[in-house]
């Protein structure tokens, strides 16, 4: 697990990677009966889940996930977030549109995720917030360096509308000058998002 400070927002962003995840499923589930639970149990249940989930295989560097916290906080920050919590906030802002449905489909957890980053916001850094997640995903902890060999590099290429693109075409037979490209476009895109939106 990596952790991140951003003093400037008075947060920390714990951000584990997990692959061989078995109960994708079970967690996305989860995520939809949580929100319709009243009462402590649907406190209990939310406060259990209080995590980002997304797809690694959309992620194209640590660099993009660091972009996608550093947008969710801003927002956050100046109260222009456009989904209920930041941790949703995150997934949305990794989907090049502004379609909440669809970052959450996309990039969000789904039945057949088997890689996952698990990030949790919190005000301060939280000694078990690890343990946490372990309790929640069941899936393999892996280093965050091991997050370029799970990236799908032709659905991150069609979600963000870059199979036409003459740079990237220009580049299709050197898969390392690719990659960085590809990376470059979508950190930009996650920067932007917040003017454009």
């Amino acid at each position: 697990m990596e952790i991140f400070a951003y003093p400037h927002f008075n947060s920390t962003a714990h951000v584990a990677l997990f692959k061989h995840v078995t109960n994708a499923a079970n967690l996305r589930s989860r995520i939809v009966r949580a929100s319709t639970i009243e009462g402590t149990e649907g406190d209990l249940e939310r406060e259990a889940i209080n995590f980002a989930f997304v797809d690694a295989r959309l992620v194209t560097s640590v660099l993009h996930i660091q972009t996608a916290i550093t947008q969710a906080l801003l927002a956050a920050a100046q109260n222009t977030v456009r989904t209920k919590t930041v941790h949703s906030e995150i997934i949305w802002a990794l989907n090049p549109s502004n379609n909440i449905t669809e970052a959450l489909r996309r990039y969000g957890v789904s039945d057949s995720s088997t890689a996952l980053l698990v990030i949790r916001i919190d005000p301060h850094e939280d000694l078990n917030v690890k343990s946490k997640m372990i309790a929640v995903v069941k899936g393999t902890p892996a280093p965050i360096s091991e997050l370029a060999g799970l990236t799908d590099w032709s659905v991150v290429k069609k979600y963000n509308k870059l199979n036409g693109d003459p740079f990237i075409k220009e580049r299709q037979n050197d898969p390392v000058h690719e990659h960085h490209l590809i990376d470059n476009i979508v950190v930009s895109l996650v920067a932007m998002k917040s003017v454009a939106a």
